[in-house]
């Protein structure tokens, strides 16, 4: 099954961000083995205008031509609601798409989102025209008051970005899965292995936004086929149906009613 984004159909559920690579070459390696469609970049880190960074910008755009993907401008670094804003302009008009990742940092030692001004730089952004994927905590009000605004897609973080924790508030993400079922869930931030994706898509999410996992990996390339490969087999398994835990232990092979043969004495 595909995953949609505002009416855009992708073919992979795993989008990937485009920095801390150990270089270029591997960079573009890592994104073409992950399948992902999506490439994260920041306009505060990249900009093509001013010739910046040409040659990760050259890379990147590789990336997504041979991915036949998209790009995603985030607004990584902004404080405020006003400057994300103003970012998220200037990267419509550099990399030509109404698609934002909205970022606003209210925190600089854990890099928590700033719930208030995120909120009024969705409500901005939104009423411009901007189809946009914020990034916040595992909070449920706010995740239904982004909602509620009109953001299709909601994206709570694992844990902090960076730290490679994992899902540190399962029961959080699982009641926002409950509570909003027609918002597009993209678990963001904090991911430290494929078996934290797995377990984010066993819970219903739609799709998993990572960076750090795979770039800082002994080997980005190979990591980024494991992700692909977890998220593929989370999704699987909660589309076919995961079997609720037991009390108690049960035969897998019970006697009554089976088959005389099968049973103890059977001939």
């Amino acid at each position: 099954m595909s995953l949609t984004i505002y009416d855009q159909p992708l073919n992979s559920r795993l989008l990937i961000g485009s920095a801390l690579y150990p270089s270029p070459e591997v960079m573009k390696q890592a994104i073409l083995a992950s399948g992902a469609q999506v490439v994260t970049l920041s306009l505060k880190r990249q900009n093509p205008a001013a010739l910046a960074g040409e040659t990760i910008w050259r890379y990147i755009q590789e990336c997504v031509a041979q991915s036949k993907g998209f790009l995603l401008p985030n607004t990584a670094g902004c404080k405020n609601a006003k400057e994300a804003v103003t970012l998220a302009k200037m990267s419509r008009e550099i990399f030509a798409t109404d698609w934002i990742k909205l970022e606003v940092i209210g925190d600089d030692y854990n890099l928590q989102p700033d719930p208030f001004e995120l909120l009024n730089a969705a409500e901005t952004l939104l009423k411009d025209g901007f189809k946009v994927l914020p990034y916040c905590t595992d909070d449920l009000v706010l995740c239904q008051r982004l909602y509620d605004l009109g953001c299709q897609v909601i994206m709570p973080w694992a844990s902090p970005i960076g730290t490679g924790k994992g899902l540190m508030n399962p029961y959080n993400l699982e009641t926002i899965r409950l509570r909003l079922p027609d918002a597009t869930l993209i678990l963001d931030a904090g991911i430290g292995k494929p078996s934290d994706a797995c377990l984010a898509m066993e819970m219903g999410y739609d799709a998993i936004l990572l960076n750090s996992a795979v770039a800082l990996a002994d080997n980005p390339v190979q990591m980024a086929r494991a992700f692909a490969q977890g998220i593929e087999a989370g999704s699987q398994a909660y589309v076919a149906g995961i079997m609720q835990p037991r009390q108690t232990a049960h035969p897998s092979t019970p006697t009554l009613d089976t088959p005389f043969w099968h049973q103890p004495g059977g001939q």
